[in-house]
């Protein structure tokens, strides 16, 4: 069995091989070809912390996984991270256990690349403000991926610490090709083209009022608190989910900032406008008159098999990796 490390997934990630691969899987899963249960969860004693499973088989990509993802928030703070995962990729024939991939590497990179394909399919094409909400994993998986979709002009980083948001402007002002700064959150949302909220938050912290007609959102935030998108930017939005079937369900298979504006009456079911693999199938999508535009992951296994396989093929295509005996 192989394998890859942390170390190794950056070695061989490819972002926009990953956006397609990501994209490719969505179409299969809005097609109805993935075998995907949903996503299930064993909780702690500290009611916060999750084991969650999520297999699934997409046989377009004849690649069948599971990653077993850990969600412990008490861990912020203590130097333990809050989220870890691995990924285990098995042959869909035989059931020969092929690799073991780092998970935490993997989830940040493939929740990056579906915000990336929903901005590539549902922004302005004249987009040229990036705004990241956020300071940890997800918001650096995001400022990196996000940014290959669209000329850039500025790209502004907010979250609810100062000094993590400067840090974190500062460590990826040399790795992209545009102006990067820290700001108020408010501030960063006000005037921005796409807006990627990568928060842990169980309050919202961004509101509908900060934004201008035209902005597209992503939000990835899921956490057992609550949401991180306020109900009045959901009802208002133009809202494309990855999975109809489980948007709307209980954590910890889909989102709180789903199941807020439902319960209080603000969005239906039908309020979801597409899947984002409809979207890259060809379903049609008017920009001009989509108002805000919000997609909303919370998540589904396809992506981190698609993520999986195509790591697992560049690895065995330049050696890299460790195999080890069962």
């Amino acid at each position: 069995m192989l394998v890859l490390s942390r170390d190794d997934v950056a070695e061989l990630l490819d972002r926009d091989a990953l956006r397609t691969a990501v994209g490719d899987a969505m179409a299969e899963v809005s097609a109805g070809r993935v075998s995907m249960p949903p996503r299930v969860g064993a909780f702690s004693d500290d009611p916060t912390g999750v084991m969650a499973v999520m297999p699934a088989y997409v046989p377009a990509l004849r690649a069948m996984a599971t990653k077993i993802v850990n969600v412990f928030p008490a861990n912020a703070g203590t130097g333990l991270d809050t989220h870890q995962a691995i990924v285990l990729l098995v042959d869909p024939q035989t059931g020969e256990f092929l690799a073991m991939l780092d998970g935490d590497s993997i989830t940040a990179e493939r929740t990056a690349a579906g915000s990336a394909l929903s901005t590539e399919l549902m922004a302005r094409p004249d987009a040229r403000v990036l705004a990241i909400i956020g300071t940890g994993v997800q918001a650096r998986s995001h400022a990196l991926a996000v940014v290959r979709t669209r000329n850039f002009a500025e790209m502004r980083i907010a979250g609810r610490d100062a000094e993590k948001s400067a840090a974190l402007a500062a460590a990826l002002d040399p790795l992209v090709d545009v102006p990067v700064h820290s700001t108020a959150i408010n501030e960063a949302c006000r005037g921005a083209d796409v807006v990627c909220a990568t928060t842990d938050a169980h309050e919202p912290v961004v509101r509908r009022e900060w934004f201008s007609p035209g902005t597209h959102i992503t939000s990835v935030g899921f956490s057992a608190g609550g949401p991180e998108i306020d109900p009045s930017t959901v009802a208002d939005a133009t809202l494309v989910v990855e999975s109809r079937a489980t948007a709307f369900a209980p954590y910890p298979v889909g989102s709180h900032d789903l199941a807020r504006p439902l319960a209080d009456g603000l969005i239906d079911e039908d309020h979801v406008a597409a899947e984002i693999g409809e979207l890259v199938a060809g379903a049609a999508f008017d920009r001009r008159n989509a108002g805000i535009t919000l997609y909303k992951s919370a998540g589904v296994a396809a992506q981190d098999v698609a993520a999986a396989k195509l790591l697992f093929d560049a690895a065995i295509a330049q050696g890299v990796g460790t195999t080890i005996e069962r």
